[in-house]
Protein backbone atom coordinates (compact mmCIF):
# COMPACT_ATOMS: atom_id res chain seq x y z
CA UNK A 1 0.00 0.00 0.00
CA UNK A 2 1.24 3.59 -0.96
CA UNK A 3 0.63 7.11 -0.94
CA UNK A 4 1.21 8.80 -4.17
CA UNK A 5 2.73 12.06 -4.86
CA UNK A 6 2.59 13.38 -8.62
CA UNK A 7 4.23 16.11 -9.58
CA UNK A 8 3.87 17.24 -13.45
CA UNK A 9 6.12 20.36 -13.83
CA UNK A 10 4.65 22.96 -15.56
CA UNK A 11 7.58 24.73 -17.27
CA UNK A 12 10.73 23.22 -17.71
CA UNK A 13 12.59 22.89 -14.25
CA UNK A 14 14.49 25.71 -12.39
CA UNK A 15 17.36 24.20 -10.78
CA UNK A 16 17.92 26.13 -7.13
CA UNK A 17 14.73 27.36 -7.54
CA UNK A 18 10.86 27.60 -7.73
CA UNK A 19 9.68 25.46 -10.58
CA UNK A 20 5.76 25.94 -11.27
CA UNK A 21 3.95 22.50 -10.83
CA UNK A 22 0.41 20.55 -10.28
CA UNK A 23 0.88 18.27 -7.46
CA UNK A 24 -1.65 15.79 -5.92
CA UNK A 25 -1.69 13.33 -3.27
CA UNK A 26 -3.29 9.80 -4.52
CA UNK A 27 -3.45 6.28 -3.28
CA UNK A 28 -1.54 3.69 -5.34
CA UNK A 29 0.37 0.52 -4.48
CA UNK A 30 1.17 -1.19 -8.02
CA UNK A 31 -1.01 -4.50 -5.90
CA UNK A 32 -3.57 -2.37 -4.95
CA UNK A 33 -3.96 -0.72 -8.20
CA UNK A 34 -4.38 -4.32 -9.35
CA UNK A 35 -7.01 -4.79 -7.21
CA UNK A 36 -9.44 -1.76 -7.56
CA UNK A 37 -9.14 -2.60 -11.31
CA UNK A 38 -9.53 -6.37 -11.31
CA UNK A 39 -12.81 -5.46 -8.42
CA UNK A 40 -14.04 -2.06 -10.66
CA UNK A 41 -14.15 -4.46 -13.41
CA UNK A 42 -16.42 -6.86 -11.98
CA UNK A 43 -14.02 -9.43 -9.92
CA UNK A 44 -14.57 -10.69 -6.28
CA UNK A 45 -11.06 -9.14 -4.84
CA UNK A 46 -9.85 -9.46 -1.45
CA UNK A 47 -6.85 -7.14 -0.49
CA UNK A 48 -4.42 -7.82 2.12
CA UNK A 49 -1.32 -5.19 2.85
CA UNK A 50 -0.04 -3.07 5.71
CA UNK A 51 -0.28 0.46 6.78
CA UNK A 52 0.69 3.43 9.09
CA UNK A 53 -1.94 3.55 11.67
CA UNK A 54 -3.32 7.08 10.71
CA UNK A 55 -3.96 6.20 7.36
CA UNK A 56 -6.05 2.74 7.25
CA UNK A 57 -9.52 4.42 7.13
CA UNK A 58 -8.38 6.44 4.10
CA UNK A 59 -6.79 3.32 2.39
CA UNK A 60 -10.19 1.24 3.06
CA UNK A 61 -11.76 3.57 2.07
CA UNK A 62 -10.42 4.06 -1.09
CA UNK A 63 -10.13 0.26 -1.89
CA UNK A 64 -13.99 0.24 -1.02
CA UNK A 65 -14.88 2.51 -3.58
CA UNK A 66 -13.41 0.16 -6.23
CA UNK A 67 -15.11 -2.41 -4.95
CA UNK A 68 -12.12 -4.38 -3.19
CA UNK A 69 -13.17 -5.74 0.22
CA UNK A 70 -9.77 -5.11 1.80
CA UNK A 71 -7.73 -6.58 5.12
CA UNK A 72 -5.30 -3.45 6.13
CA UNK A 73 -2.94 -4.02 9.09
CA UNK A 74 -2.29 -1.12 11.23
CA UNK A 75 1.45 -0.19 11.57
CA UNK A 76 1.99 1.97 14.92
CA UNK A 77 5.71 2.42 14.21
CA UNK A 78 6.04 2.85 10.83
CA UNK A 79 4.27 5.34 8.14
CA UNK A 80 2.65 4.06 5.24
CA UNK A 81 4.85 3.07 1.97
CA UNK A 82 5.22 6.71 -0.07
CA UNK A 83 6.66 7.14 -3.70
CA UNK A 84 7.41 10.94 -5.13
CA UNK A 85 6.04 10.27 -8.96
CA UNK A 86 8.24 13.49 -11.15
CA UNK A 87 5.78 13.29 -14.43
CA UNK A 88 7.37 14.50 -17.47
CA UNK A 89 6.10 16.10 -20.52
CA UNK A 90 5.66 13.25 -22.49
CA UNK A 91 3.46 11.16 -19.50
CA UNK A 92 6.42 8.71 -18.66
CA UNK A 93 7.77 9.50 -15.13
CA UNK A 94 10.87 8.75 -12.68
CA UNK A 95 9.89 7.45 -8.98
CA UNK A 96 11.50 8.20 -5.76
CA UNK A 97 10.41 5.23 -2.88
CA UNK A 98 9.71 5.07 0.60
CA UNK A 99 8.35 1.85 1.17
CA UNK A 100 7.21 2.36 4.49
CA UNK A 101 4.93 -0.38 6.43
CA UNK A 102 4.80 -2.74 3.41
CA UNK A 103 8.60 -4.22 4.66
CA UNK A 104 6.33 -4.74 7.72
CA UNK A 105 4.24 -7.22 6.40
CA UNK A 106 4.16 -10.96 8.31
CA UNK A 107 2.09 -13.73 7.55
CA UNK A 108 -0.46 -12.51 10.86
CA UNK A 109 -1.21 -9.22 8.00
CA UNK A 110 -2.23 -11.84 4.83
CA UNK A 111 -4.07 -15.28 7.09
CA UNK A 112 -3.74 -18.31 5.10
CA UNK A 113 -7.84 -18.15 5.49
CA UNK A 114 -8.25 -15.31 3.07
CA UNK A 115 -7.76 -18.07 0.41
CA UNK A 116 -10.53 -20.73 1.27
CA UNK A 117 -12.87 -20.02 -1.73
CA UNK A 118 -10.16 -18.36 -4.07
CA UNK A 119 -9.60 -18.75 -7.64
CA UNK A 120 -5.85 -16.94 -7.93
CA UNK A 121 -3.56 -15.83 -5.37
CA UNK A 122 -1.53 -12.51 -7.48
CA UNK A 123 1.49 -11.58 -5.84
CA UNK A 124 4.09 -8.39 -7.43
CA UNK A 125 7.60 -8.76 -7.59
CA UNK A 126 7.96 -6.21 -4.60
CA UNK A 127 6.94 -8.88 -1.90
CA UNK A 128 10.03 -10.96 -3.13
CA UNK A 129 12.53 -7.81 -2.94
CA UNK A 130 13.21 -7.91 0.97
CA UNK A 131 14.16 -10.94 3.19
CA UNK A 132 10.85 -10.19 5.92
CA UNK A 133 8.26 -9.52 2.74
CA UNK A 134 10.15 -13.24 0.99
CA UNK A 135 9.21 -15.21 3.69
CA UNK A 136 5.58 -13.99 3.42
CA UNK A 137 5.77 -14.69 -0.58
CA UNK A 138 7.15 -17.76 -0.31
CA UNK A 139 4.56 -18.97 2.86
CA UNK A 140 1.91 -17.81 0.58
CA UNK A 141 2.67 -19.69 -2.36
CA UNK A 142 2.74 -22.65 -0.05
CA UNK A 143 -0.33 -22.25 0.62
CA UNK A 144 -2.28 -21.38 -2.78
CA UNK A 145 -0.23 -24.54 -4.26
CA UNK A 146 -1.69 -26.99 -1.49
CA UNK A 147 -4.94 -25.41 -1.87
CA UNK A 148 -4.60 -26.25 -6.04
CA UNK A 149 -5.21 -21.92 -6.83
CA UNK A 150 -3.77 -20.35 -9.70
CA UNK A 151 -1.18 -18.18 -8.76
CA UNK A 152 -0.47 -14.93 -10.86
CA UNK A 153 2.90 -12.73 -10.35
CA UNK A 154 3.66 -9.43 -11.96
CA UNK A 155 7.65 -9.07 -11.20
CA UNK A 156 7.00 -5.06 -10.85
CA UNK A 157 10.46 -3.73 -10.99
CA UNK A 158 13.35 -4.42 -13.47
CA UNK A 159 15.57 -2.80 -10.49
CA UNK A 160 14.42 -4.64 -7.87
CA UNK A 161 14.71 -7.66 -9.48
CA UNK A 162 18.54 -6.99 -10.67
CA UNK A 163 19.16 -6.92 -7.02
CA UNK A 164 17.40 -9.60 -5.76
CA UNK A 165 18.58 -11.85 -8.89
CA UNK A 166 16.58 -13.12 -12.02
CA UNK A 167 17.44 -16.86 -11.12
CA UNK A 168 15.74 -16.61 -7.80
CA UNK A 169 12.61 -14.83 -8.32
CA UNK A 170 12.45 -17.35 -11.57
CA UNK A 171 12.81 -20.57 -9.18
CA UNK A 172 10.75 -19.24 -6.44
CA UNK A 173 7.33 -18.36 -9.23
CA UNK A 174 8.28 -21.24 -11.19
CA UNK A 175 5.18 -22.76 -12.88
CA UNK A 176 2.87 -19.68 -12.19
CA UNK A 177 0.18 -19.35 -14.17
CA UNK A 178 0.20 -16.35 -15.46
CA UNK A 179 3.25 -13.48 -15.02
CA UNK A 180 2.93 -10.20 -16.35
CA UNK A 181 6.88 -8.39 -16.92
CA UNK A 182 7.13 -4.96 -18.84
CA UNK A 183 9.53 -4.96 -20.98
CA UNK A 184 12.61 -3.91 -18.38
CA UNK A 185 11.77 -6.74 -16.19
CA UNK A 186 11.34 -9.49 -19.22
CA UNK A 187 15.14 -8.49 -20.31
CA UNK A 188 16.12 -8.79 -16.62
CA UNK A 189 14.34 -11.96 -16.65
CA UNK A 190 15.78 -13.57 -19.84
CA UNK A 191 18.86 -11.13 -21.25
CA UNK A 192 16.97 -11.06 -24.13
CA UNK A 193 15.99 -8.05 -26.38
CA UNK A 194 13.19 -8.58 -28.63
CA UNK A 195 9.87 -8.93 -26.52
CA UNK A 196 8.84 -11.83 -28.11
CA UNK A 197 12.21 -13.75 -27.62
CA UNK A 198 11.63 -12.66 -24.24
CA UNK A 199 8.02 -13.64 -23.95
CA UNK A 200 8.64 -17.07 -25.70
CA UNK A 201 11.85 -18.03 -22.94
CA UNK A 202 9.72 -16.73 -20.33
CA UNK A 203 6.89 -19.83 -21.33
CA UNK A 204 9.66 -22.43 -19.85
CA UNK A 205 8.56 -20.97 -16.32
CA UNK A 206 4.70 -19.89 -16.46
CA UNK A 207 1.46 -21.03 -18.29
CA UNK A 208 1.12 -17.67 -19.98
CA UNK A 209 3.57 -14.90 -20.40
CA UNK A 210 1.87 -10.93 -21.20
CA UNK A 211 4.75 -8.63 -21.91
CA UNK A 212 3.82 -5.04 -21.48
CA UNK A 213 5.24 -2.74 -23.85
CA UNK A 214 3.64 0.59 -22.72
CA UNK A 215 2.80 2.81 -25.68
CA UNK A 216 3.66 -0.41 -27.98
CA UNK A 217 0.84 -2.69 -26.62
CA UNK A 218 2.13 -6.14 -25.86
CA UNK A 219 2.90 -9.57 -26.13
CA UNK A 220 1.21 -12.57 -25.29
CA UNK A 221 3.00 -15.97 -25.20
CA UNK A 222 1.80 -19.99 -24.31
CA UNK A 223 3.87 -22.74 -24.55
CA UNK A 224 4.49 -24.27 -27.80
CA UNK A 225 2.87 -21.27 -30.00
CA UNK A 226 4.44 -18.65 -31.61
CA UNK A 227 3.95 -15.37 -29.71
CA UNK A 228 1.10 -12.91 -30.23
CA UNK A 229 1.66 -8.77 -30.93
CA UNK A 230 -1.10 -7.33 -30.07
CA UNK A 231 -1.46 -3.50 -30.79
CA UNK A 232 -1.63 -0.20 -28.47
CA UNK A 233 -5.01 1.47 -28.25
CA UNK A 234 -4.37 4.90 -29.04
CA UNK A 235 -4.18 7.59 -26.54
CA UNK A 236 -2.46 10.82 -25.48
CA UNK A 237 -0.36 10.37 -22.74
CA UNK A 238 -0.80 12.63 -19.45
CA UNK A 239 0.60 10.18 -16.91
CA UNK A 240 1.26 6.80 -17.43
CA UNK A 241 1.72 5.91 -13.43
CA UNK A 242 -0.35 2.94 -13.00
CA UNK A 243 -0.90 1.66 -16.65
CA UNK A 244 0.69 -1.54 -16.13
CA UNK A 245 -1.35 -2.36 -13.01
CA UNK A 246 -4.33 -1.26 -14.91
CA UNK A 247 -3.53 -3.61 -17.44
CA UNK A 248 -2.73 -6.39 -15.29
CA UNK A 249 -6.00 -6.07 -13.43
CA UNK A 250 -8.04 -5.94 -16.84
CA UNK A 251 -6.39 -8.99 -18.47
CA UNK A 252 -7.20 -10.90 -14.47
CA UNK A 253 -10.47 -9.52 -14.55
CA UNK A 254 -11.29 -11.17 -18.28
CA UNK A 255 -9.22 -14.19 -17.62
CA UNK A 256 -10.67 -15.42 -14.55
CA UNK A 257 -14.11 -14.60 -16.11
CA UNK A 258 -14.06 -16.65 -19.43
CA UNK A 259 -16.65 -19.48 -19.63
CA UNK A 260 -14.10 -21.67 -20.23
CA UNK A 261 -12.31 -21.43 -17.12
CA UNK A 262 -12.14 -24.20 -14.38
CA UNK A 263 -11.35 -21.70 -10.77
CA UNK A 264 -10.40 -24.98 -9.13
CA UNK A 265 -7.27 -25.89 -10.75
CA UNK A 266 -3.94 -24.06 -11.10
CA UNK A 267 -4.30 -24.72 -15.26
CA UNK A 268 -6.80 -23.16 -15.63
CA UNK A 269 -5.15 -20.60 -18.64
CA UNK A 270 -3.43 -23.78 -20.35
CA UNK A 271 -6.27 -26.25 -20.04
CA UNK A 272 -9.30 -24.87 -20.46
CA UNK A 273 -8.81 -21.18 -22.13
CA UNK A 274 -7.87 -20.94 -25.83
CA UNK A 275 -5.09 -18.29 -27.34
CA UNK A 276 -8.10 -16.38 -28.65
CA UNK A 277 -9.64 -16.40 -25.23
CA UNK A 278 -6.69 -15.01 -24.03
CA UNK A 279 -5.50 -12.77 -26.46
CA UNK A 280 -9.05 -11.33 -26.14
CA UNK A 281 -8.38 -10.63 -22.77
CA UNK A 282 -4.67 -8.76 -23.86
CA UNK A 283 -6.74 -6.73 -26.36
CA UNK A 284 -9.42 -5.66 -23.51
CA UNK A 285 -5.98 -4.56 -21.27
CA UNK A 286 -4.04 -2.70 -23.76
CA UNK A 287 -8.08 -0.81 -24.01
CA UNK A 288 -8.07 -0.28 -20.18
CA UNK A 289 -4.69 0.57 -19.76
CA UNK A 290 -4.63 3.22 -22.58
CA UNK A 291 -7.55 5.37 -20.76
CA UNK A 292 -5.59 5.26 -17.51
CA UNK A 293 -2.89 7.34 -19.52
CA UNK A 294 -5.14 10.18 -20.15
CA UNK A 295 -5.21 11.44 -16.50
CA UNK A 296 -3.81 11.76 -13.15
CA UNK A 297 -3.52 8.97 -10.98
CA UNK A 298 -3.66 5.05 -11.19
CA UNK A 299 -6.92 3.75 -9.89
CA UNK A 300 -10.48 3.92 -11.46
CA UNK A 301 -12.34 5.83 -9.32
Amino acid sequence: MINDVLVKPLDGVTPDSDTRATISARPGGAAANQAAWMAHLGADVVFAGRVGARDVSYHWRELARAGVRARLAADREGETGSIVIMVGPDGERTMFTDRGANLRLRRADVPARLLDGAAALHLTGYTFSEPPLLDVALWLLGQARARGLAVTVDPGSAAFLAQMGPTAFLRWTEGAAVCFPNRDEAAVLTGEAEPAAMAARLTRHYGVVVVKLGGAGCVLAVPGEAPVPIAAHPARAIDTTGAGDAFCGAFMSRWLAAPAANPTTADLTTADLTTADLTAAAEFAVQVAATVVTRFGARPV
